[in-house]
């Protein structure tokens, strides 16, 4: 199998081994658990959901937020080194409390194959 050379696995070699990529933010895309909520269950936990996130927010825990447009949920990146830490921030929100919403987190960090061409100018 061919490595992808954009990589930091593909594009070191034993002369120019790349640095290992810190964690900066983690990406949280969320996704809806069980049943769907009905209006009344909405009105009663929405307000409680967003009063939470606008905290966090205003704490610098969420970086940034937006709606999916396909309906399916929320997208935060949120300030966090680990995904165990975003988890903890999320997931304690009402909608997680009461097992409604559930996220994929994944890790990012700065853009390390650009590190790359940035060596080749001299």
């Amino acid at each position: 199998m061919q490595k992808n050379p954009i990589t930091p696995e593909g594009a070191a070699s034993a002369q120019n081994p790349l640095p290992p990529v810190p964690t900066t933010k983690i990406l949280a895309i969320s996704h809806f658990m069980g049943t769907p909520m009905t209006p009344a269950r909405r009105a009663q936990i929405m307000p409680h959901e967003v009063h939470d996130t606008v905290n966090a927010y205003l704490a610098g825990k969420i970086d940034q937020w937006y709606f999916r447009t396909d309906g399916k949920g929320v997208v935060f990146i949120v300030n966090a080194s680990t995904p165990e830490e975003a988890k903890n921030i999320l997931e304690k929100f009402p909608l997680g409390q009461a097992g409604l919403m559930s996220f994929d987190y994944i890790p990012l960090g700065p853009l390390s194959p650009l590190r790359i061409i940035n060596d080749m100018v001299k």
